[in-house]
């Protein structure tokens, strides 16, 4: 039954949170999307637009944390949750959400999910515009430790003060991006935003 309502977004988010932890193990929750349940919300206003009914169930899936709910409902846990949106920088923000409640708790665990999808082509050009996907990463001290993800952020590139040379690596079109190839080749990469440059580098074996 929840299956059936939930909406392609919270399908792909829901699939890779459970593959990162367990039906019983309580687990506190960053949720972030830059755009949310945005194809819901545009199909409640064309409802509104031609005079007909809004589905409660509908206007009830459509808010940013719908899916941290539903999540938490399905596992049976009361665990915290947080739901982030911050523009193009969603996912930058989520990860430094998650760190923080790690830091100051470290014996829960945080999983961070990430979902989003392109906003309708209603809305126009949308700069740095998602690709859609979803990413789930788990903080657990009680997990072995396969290496340290690392992330800083420099104002602008006259400031930039990475160890690396800010020429050598490879820059991407969205933080999603940027991320993944760091983490699946092993490699930095770094992201330009309105607020400065991103970078994330993985180091393989160290906590």
């Amino acid at each position: 039954m929840m299956r059936r309502r939930l909406s392609s977004l919270s399908r792909m988010a829901l699939k890779v949170a459970g593959d990162c932890v367990d039906a019983s193990t309580p687990v506190r929750v960053v949720f972030a999307s830059r755009h949310g349940e945005l194809r819901r919300t545009t199909d409640i206003l064309g409802d509104i637009e031609a005079s007909k009914p809004v589905s409660p169930n509908a206007f009830s899936l459509s808010v940013l944390n719908a899916m941290s709910g539903l999540f938490g409902i399905a596992r049976g846990d009361r665990s915290a949750a947080t739901a982030v949106s911050a523009g193009a920088e969603t996912l930058g923000y989520a990860l430094l959400e998650a760190h923080a409640q790690y830091a100051s708790e470290p014996g829960a665990p945080v999983l961070v999910i990430y979902a989003d999808e392109p906003a309708h082509a209603r809305y126009g050009d949308i700069e740095q515009e998602v690709q859609g996907g979803a990413f789930a990463l788990l903080l657990d001290a009680g997990e072995s430790s396969q290496g340290r993800l690392a992330c800083s952020v420099a104002p602008d590139a006259s400031t930039q003060t990475h160890t690396q040379n800010p020429a050598s690596i490879r820059k991407f079109a969205t933080q999603s991006e940027a991320l993944h190839h760091c983490l699946s080749a092993g490699e930095s990469a770094a992201w330009d935003g309105a607020g400065g440059t991103w970078q994330w580098s993985w180091h393989a074996g160290t906590a």
